[in-house]
């Protein structure tokens, strides 16, 4: 007797956990470093401005990290709050993304939205000793990115095609997207949440900080290079009629 199909409760692809599951590895290692190591490895693998005025070699890390902190910097977060805060937001939306693009399309979108998130916040802050640390400047690249077809899905009012069709869901014209009213409002509030964020609340860029720069290039690098990463939908297939 053929046993009638569930749908998984959690559709999560393997790419998402595994990079979530990292950042949670690089953590837990931290806490059991000496705060001298601590702070070197969180510092090596943070992305520095400074590093690329000449001072490279003065900061952990070296000349290597020049290199390798465009993605390291990804990996390690500042507290456990942080921490929790983009894993949940990695989950919602690179699930969305893993889905629909497949996983190597996946890791490379992630590393270019953290990428891009990087060279804007370089852009601001040249040549200062500022670390960055933190997959939110990847995190904001997803959001982007599934504005291009969250609403389309919706408009086809068939949301849960998200997850169990997601390459059904057409993908939203660049040009459509940017003027697309809902598309316009998401990205209005969550620039001034940023805003807020960074700026309008008392003590809460006082330490540490939020680099709104990182989340506004990768957000940006989301919405208008999505398109680049994503497959063309499967061609309906016809099947041939026999006639008799």
């Amino acid at each position: 007797m053929q046993q009638p199909y569930r749908e998984p409760i959690f559709n999560v692809p393997g790419s998402v956990v595994a990079l979530i599951g990292l950042f949670i590895a690089v953590h837990v290692v931290r806490q059991f470093l000496p705060y001298s190591d601590d702070e070197w490895l969180t510092v090596a693998m943070a992305f520095v401005p400074a590093r690329y005025t000449g001072f490279a070699a003065e900061i952990p890390g070296g000349e290597i990290a020049v290199w390798s902190s465009w993605v390291t910097h990804m990996l390690v977060h500042g507290d456990i709050i942080h921490l929790m805060f983009n894993s949940a937001w990695f989950l919602a939306f690179g699930g969305a993304i893993a889905l629909r693009v497949g996983t190597l399309r996946f890791l490379a979108f992630t590393a270019f939205t953290g990428v891009l998130g990087a060279a804007v916040f370089l852009l601001f802050h040249w040549g200062e000793f500022v670390p960055v640390v933190g997959a939110s400047g990847a995190v904001s690249g997803m959001m982007g990115a599934v504005m291009r077809f969250l609403f389309s899905a919706l408009d086809m009012g068939s949301f849960n095609a998200l997850r169990e069709r997601p390459r059904s869901v057409p993908l939203m014209r660049l040009t459509t997207a940017l003027t697309d009213k809902r598309v316009v409002a998401v990205t209005v509030i969550y620039l001034l949440l940023n805003a807020i964020t960074a700026f309008g609340i008392p003590g809460v860029a006082a330490e540490g900080g939020v680099a709104w720069e990182a989340h506004l290039g990768g957000y940006l690098a989301g919405l208008l290079c999505f398109g680049l990463f994503d497959p063309a939908p499967p061609k309906p297939r016809f099947e041939p009629r026999i006639v008799q």
